[in-house]
């Protein structure tokens, strides 16, 4: 049954939405964290190496938390690629329902795969 006020719509693909809000908070904690594990290890690290190896780790380990703190508050884009239309059938195109496909019974075989 059609409606008189059918006109031809645009479908919207979902797979181009942005990521959304929380996901990317999630994202940028679960870096932030990574970050900071790594600096705690550097630290611990340099109270067991010498040389220019222990210096190396100090660095790390004083310039890590600026880096952690920076990839933190790098929002990801709040906007995704333009939204693409998704090929579709229009409404006029579908054939007409015919009485006996009412019952919308499949007919056919099970075959054992």
């Amino acid at each position: 049954m059609r409606h008189s006020d059918d006109r031809e719509h645009v479908v919207q693909s979902v797979t181009s939405a942005p990521t959304s809000g929380s996901d990317d908070q999630g994202h940028r904690v679960k870096r932030y964290l990574l970050t900071m594990g790594i600096r705690v290890l550097c630290g611990a690290l340099a109270l067991f190496t010498d040389g220019w190896v222990r210096w190396t780790f100090v660095a790390l380990a004083v310039i890590l938390p600026y880096v952690a703190v920076v990839m933190a508050n790098a929002v990801g884009p709040r906007f995704g690629d333009d939204v693409a239309p998704v090929d579709h059938v229009p409404p006029a195109a579908l054939p007409e329902a015919r009485a006996e496909d009412e019952d919308r019974t499949i007919h056919g075989r099970i075959i054992d795969g």
